[in-house]
């Protein structure tokens, strides 16, 4: 009978071979999520005989993974902030990245009690239920174009009793009124057309809608930027996630909208990727 150290050899082989990068943390993360357990776990399981009923489903599950499918779809939840969310192809699957907005934020942006918050391009939620989540005087709107991605942030929120939010199908600010907010955060589609045939096979299966931002991928922050600057409050901060080589255009689109305080933010891998501003308070 193969034991937890023989499947996680050759699955570890298999992927490999798909060309899966980082293949033994891909099938810990496979055999892990099939005996409920965490990946640490298994190194007290080496010698756990697994029989079919294991096997079957991981076989598939290996198999699913070495075509490209997103370990993050395979095993249903990414974890962000703490937190386990939900994920699927319903909405972009969450970036490292975007934690590390999330993280500056909750530190840096002070907010006044029972601040207004607005996600806008929420997708699976995880940016925009953190924030509700941190801030539980706070009232957070989630905004997204795609009613399936808004689906998916309905059902995160209920899975984590998060209730001090609100939905909106919107594009952009279309369906919001005149609200204005404390906060707003987007991570809005960015990557240039031109780039499509260089995505991961992983990235693809995100759907266009979240992903692209038309020839230069800045289409729709050009649109979001002027009408955010007149949406927030005095004092207001407004945070973007961008592309790589997006700064100095953000940067000039954040100015001419007339906020001040410009400061764009590097992620781990040292790129320019978050821009945020201030409307004055005054």
């Amino acid at each position: 009978m193969t034991t937890v150290l023989e499947t996680l050899d050759k699955g570890t082989a298999y992927l490999t071979k798909k060309g899966i990068e980082d293949a033994r943390r891909n099938m810990q993360m496979l055999v892990a999520h099939q005996l409920s357990c965490t990946r640490m776990d298994l190194y007290l399981r080496f010698d756990q005989p697994l029989d079919e009923g294991d096997l079957v489903p991981l076989r598939d599950l290996l198999k699913r993974r070495g075509d490209g499918v997103p370990i993050q779809h395979l095993l249903g939840i990414v974890q962000f902030h703490n937190r386990d969310f939900k994920t699927d192809s319903r909405a972009l699957i969450p970036r490292p990245e975007t934690e590390e907005l999330a993280e500056w934020l909750l530190k840096n942006a002070k907010l006044p009690a029972g601040a207004r918050i607005l996600d806008m391009g929420c997708g699976s939620g995880i940016l925009g239920l953190t924030l509700a989540a941190e801030n539980p005087e706070a009232r957070v709107t989630l905004a997204d174009l795609s009613p399936e991605a808004l689906s998916l942030t309905k059902e995160n929120a209920q899975r984590l009793d998060i209730t001090n939010v609100d939905f909106v199908e919107s594009d952009l600010f279309s369906a919001l009124g005149d609200t204005r907010f404390d906060l707003i955060v987007a991570n809005l589609p960015y990557v240039p057309e031109v780039d499509r045939p260089t995505l991961s096979r992983e990235v693809q299966h995100d759907p266009d809608l979240a992903l692209f931002g038309g020839p230069d991928g800045l289409d729709v922050i050009r649109r979001f930027v002027p009408e955010a600057a007149k949406r927030l409050l005095p004092g207001g901060w407004l945070a973007l996630e961008i592309g790589i080589d997006q700064a100095a255009q953000t940067e000039a689109l954040l100015e001419t909208a007339g906020l001040t305080d410009l400061l764009t933010l590097k992620d781990l891998s040292g790129i320019a990727r978050f821009p945020t501003a201030r409307r004055s308070a005054v």
